[in-house]
């Protein structure tokens, strides 16, 4: 029984198979960044704000303010654009966030500017890509916000590379991702190294795991493709 619980080595290959599900349909537990000790996602988005309030929002309107004044101050220091992303991320997720975690339209608009000020960081190719950014943008990229999911999974590999050490966790993550972006290549390297580095036990059940959730993410895109035929 693939649920079966018992067994501390089926507790663990469970939660990376959780972890990958979430994934697949559309956020879920990577809204709250589980699989990495990385910071990101919305528990981060709400840390240290009052989520919802005014002062929250006033709070961050002056963050997004004295970030921008740093990357016109600074435009060449990447860390400022990284520190726009992360506000502007920050303020869509406190107010723009349905109940079923997609976007509203205003959020998506803020999300935009939050992934405009990413690519800037990225353009300025900084020896390491600021991790807790690139965090928060896999969740912008995905498919309850921007839906421009092959540069969510470009960010979920900044994550995943960036983890020591390597988390069998994240590279199911990045491969499950890829698979929904159609980027089988990626999700294929990172599927081989996710079984790599599960326990040894585990492995078996989650190459299983992995390969059904790449038939059922190409079945999805197939199912997205086709054209509805007229009523």
């Amino acid at each position: 029984m693939l649920f079966d619980l018992r067994g501390r080595g089926r507790r663990r290959t469970v939660q990376a198979i959780y972890l990958s599900l979430a994934i697949l349909m559309g956020g879920g537990l990577v809204l709250f960044g589980i699989g990495s000790d990385q910071s990101g996602g919305l528990f981060d988005a709400f840390s240290g704000e009052n989520a919802g309030g005014s002062s929250a929002t006033d709070s961050l309107d002056k963050q997004i303010q004295a970030a921008l004044a740093d990357t016109r101050a600074n435009p060449r220091d990447p860390e400022a654009w990284a520190d726009l992303a992360i506000a502007r991320f920050r303020r869509a997720a406190i107010d723009g966030v349905r109940q079923d975690g997609t976007y509203t339209d205003d959020a998506k608009r803020r999300l935009r500017l939050a992934a405009n000020a990413w690519e800037r960081h990225l353009a300025l190719e900084p020896k390491q890509p600021n991790v807790r950014a690139a965090n928060l943008l896999v969740q912008a990229y995905g498919a309850n916000g921007l839906n421009e999911l092959d540069k969510a999974v470009r960010a979920k590999q900044i994550v995943t590379d960036a983890e020591k050490p390597p988390s069998s966790n994240l590279y199911a993550q990045l491969a499950v991702l890829a698979y929904q972006a159609g980027d089988t290549r990626t999700g294929d390297l990172a599927s081989a190294r996710a079984v790599d580095l599960a326990p040894k036990e585990d492995r078996k059940e989650l190459r299983r795991t992995l390969d059904v959730l790449k038939k059922q993410a190409a079945a999805n895109r197939a199912q997205q493709s086709t054209p509805t035929p007229p009523g």
